[in-house]
């Protein structure tokens, strides 16, 4: 009975790994550039520009308009995390979490350790998005012999909570 136990705790398949950290500014024209700068400055790479893809008239938005930018960060996010939850006091709402993602904002980015006040920026704000994974995701998104994947293989919100707070000391309202 115990080794059991002992192997559904120590299973490989359920152990919850973060697969990556999207940091991401919106905005057009102006906006967008400073975004942009602001995301170069805090990571050191290229942030990718996102386009829209439909007409929007009542909001002025066309297509192949740019709208916003972002950074994926892929390895050794941890780093990354620790740096944009001190803003927030390593505090979130458990209705920002959902499956496999949460997502929070940093409202100022001097908040952030280490960054400073940049005048030709200004006071800007980003959003955070971190992806969780289990093992065994590659079967849904590979190519040859693509697959389904049981409902147990996405990470939970309880999942997400207990991970962040293990590994990051986070506490959740």
């Amino acid at each position: 009975m115990n080794n059991v136990k002992e192997s559904k705790e120590n299973n490989l398949m359920e152990e919850i790994k973060l697969e990556k950290v999207v940091l991401s500014v919106g905005g057009t024209a102006e906006n967008l550039e400073k975004g942009y700068k602001l995301l170069k400055i805090l990571t050191g790479r290229t942030p990718a520009k996102m386009k829209t893809r439909k007409r929007i008239p009542t909001l002025g938005v066309r297509p192949k308009l740019e709208i916003g930018a972002l950074v994926t960060i892929r390895k050794n996010p941890e780093e990354v995390i620790k740096r944009m939850l001190a803003p927030i006091n390593n505090t979130l709402k458990k209705k920002q979490v959902s499956e496999n993602t949460f997502s929070f904002g940093v409202k100022e980015y001097i908040e952030i350790p280490g960054v400073e006040y940049q005048r030709e920026l200004g006071i800007l704000g980003l959003d955070v998005t971190l992806t969780f994974i289990k093992a065994g995701k590659r079967v849904k998104l590979r190519k040859i012999r693509r697959n389904k994947i049981p409902k147990k293989q996405n990470v939970s919100k309880e999942e997400i909570i207990k991970f962040m707070k293990e590994r990051f000391n986070t506490k959740f309202v």
